[in-house]
């Protein structure tokens, strides 16, 4: 049983996260989708709110969980049993990075392997700082982020 682990701030959780989660789901029996926090960023959303967007973009899919991550990557890939870790890669800065923080990851805890998923073209302009953006400038936000999710992330921003 191949267990796949995807992690991320989701802040928030948008289209092109929902869909590099359904094809892992799709791929591997199954996928836990992991809020982690990245001391590097500030944060629109709280962490309990980011946990109930993704909990709520993720909820058709049978195979799929949501957990938090308080550690590294690694050790909480072995925590949940997931012996690879998931990306989406959008560009060649993405790539990069990616590749960086791969490297990093197989040599420690579990020692995962990580799959690069590459974005569909449809979604290769959604990040979570543009929908963040559009919030900002009370724009529009269909087809950025999950329906699923979009009527509780709308109560969060009137």
């Amino acid at each position: 049983m191949k267990n796949a682990l995807i992690t991320g701030s989701f802040d928030p959780v948008t289209v092109g996260h929902t869909d590099i989660i359904r094809r892992a789901a799709e791929i591997f029996d199954s996928v836990t989708v992991a809020l982690c926090h990245n001391t590097e960023k500030k944060y629109m959303f709280t962490p309990e709110q980011r946990e109930k967007l993704l909990t709520l973009a993720v909820s058709g899919m049978k195979n799929v969980k949501v957990a938090v991550c308080r550690g590294l990557v690694a050790d909480f890939a072995a925590e949940v049993g997931a012996s690879v870790i998931v990306r989406g890669i959008r560009n060649p800065v993405d790539s990069a990075y990616e590749a960086d923080m791969a490297t990093i990851n197989r040599g420690l805890g579990s020692h995962p392997e990580t799959v690069f998923l590459p974005s569909k073209p449809e979604f290769l302009h959604i990040s979570s700082s543009y929908v963040r953006d559009m919030i900002k400038y009370r724009q529009p936000l269909d087809g950025i982020v999950p329906e699923e999710a979009a009527e509780y992330l709308r109560s969060l921003t009137v």
